[in-house]
């Protein structure tokens, strides 16, 4: 079913688009409701996926596990940093454009026939810490029980990735719907086409650069790694929402590294915090604001400034659409001293490109994942106990 996935993700994109200019208002209003259901029953599940996940690697890694969750969220830290530097420069770029840019209407915009919720009895970083927490002291101080529990994650695993793999189609199909119908594509292209090829080069750029990394600048396993991300890329470009698209990912960065169960383990310990995309655009919109508003271009010492409290705040994004701007518009408007109207264009901008970084918050952990996972096992020398 992976392999067929893009297949069949773009099949249902193409339908949804073409079915958007004779389908009824109520059937797209239903078919939008649908997918947000299933946002909220994927979201709802998240939390389980992720505590098994990681506790099942903690309980194999159980001597080196505390190095290594260290190891990753500096490395985290130091990605997401550089991420926002290098994004300074291609910040000046947009700051240079003769831009005139006007918040999107939301007037036509699609509306859910219905609203579901399910209640949020644990967060993500709850699980993911108690994940790592329990499977250490487990595997270090009862190591006998590996041998029962581990067969019996492998299986709830399982049944959870094959549960989003089947619902993720008709899950997209909706947002597609979505932003066929609110015009997305249009407003990208008529009103912010010189800023999103700028982000797209930059961040797209800084991608292609990792996956040359990981993959030692090797052609071939370049080109193979990256199609094996695609189907990731598409479910996070359609649902705008990389915790959604994580079982995606998942599966892709298990086939691109040599060491899957790690790979595995590290995107549900970074999908919320390590988001390559927000680091490019969210900069880059900020100095294409600060120029439309005619704000004077911050100095390198005030985006030094603003790059630790961006990177501080990435610890508490969640990995929905939206989420990543949310959480940043305390720090634009103490550090680089946005408006109240400011702040509105650049959550509209973010929105309307939230697709495309998304799409690039996906890729970008793949890559990260590749890296880490040929990285950590000859640092740590990893080596399971009792033959686990």
């Amino acid at each position: 079913m992976f392999r067929k996935m893009p297949f069949i993700l773009l099949a249902m994109t193409i339908i949804a688009v073409i079915a958007n200019s004779w389908l009824p208002i109520e059937y797209k209003s239903a078919l939008y409701a649908a997918s947000l259901s299933l946002k909220e029953v994927i979201i709802f599940m998240l939390p389980l996926l992720i505590f098994s996940l990681l506790f099942k690697t903690s309980l194999q890694l159980a001597r080196t596990a505390s190095k290594m969750i260290l190891t990753i969220f500096a490395a985290v830290c130091v990605s997401n940093c550089l991420s926002t530097l290098i994004s300074y420069s291609a910040g000046l770029v947009a700051y240079g454009l003769d831009l005139s840019m006007n918040s999107p209407l939301e007037s036509n915009a699609l509306k859910p026939t219905w609203h579901f919720s399910l209640p949020k009895l644990i967060g993500n970083d709850i699980a993911m810490f108690s994940g790592l927490a329990l499977g250490i002291l487990v595997g270090r101080f009862r190591p006998n029980l590996s041998t029962t529990i581990l067969p019996f994650l492998d299986k709830l695993i399982a049944i959870l990735l094959k549960t989003f793999l089947c619902l993720i189609p008709l899950f997209i199909a909706g947002f597609v719907v979505k932003m066929a119908h609110d015009q997305v594509m249009t407003l990208i292209l008529e009103n912010y086409s010189v800023v999103f090829l700028l982000v797209a080069c930059a961040v797209f750029s800084y991608i292609a650069l990792i996956y040359l990394i990981a993959n030692q600048f090797q052609g071939a396993a370049f080109i193979r790694s990256v199609k094996n991300m695609i189907p990731a890329a598409i479910a996070g470009f359609g649902s705008m929402s990389s915790a959604a698209a994580m079982p995606l990912t998942i599966y892709g960065t298990e086939k691109n590294s040599k060491n899957p169960d790690l790979a595995g383990s590290l995107i549900p310990a970074t999908v919320n915090i390590h988001l390559i995309g927000d680091c490019f655009a969210i900069p880059i919109f900020a100095f294409a604001v600060l120029k439309n508003f005619g704000v004077a271009e911050p100095s390198f010492f005030a985006y030094l400034i603003f790059v630790g409290h961006f990177v501080l705040a990435k610890f508490s994004v969640a990995a929905v659409p939206g989420g990543g701007i949310l959480v940043m518009l305390p720090i634009l408007e103490s550090v680089l001293g946005f408006n109240v109207e400011m702040l509105s264009l650049i959550t509209a901008l973010y929105i309307l490109f939230d697709p495309i970084i998304t799409c690039a918050n996906v890729l970008g952990n793949g890559g990260f994942a590749m890296i880490m996972s040929r990285w950590l096992p000859e640092k740590e020398s990893v080596k399971p106990k009792n033959g686990n």
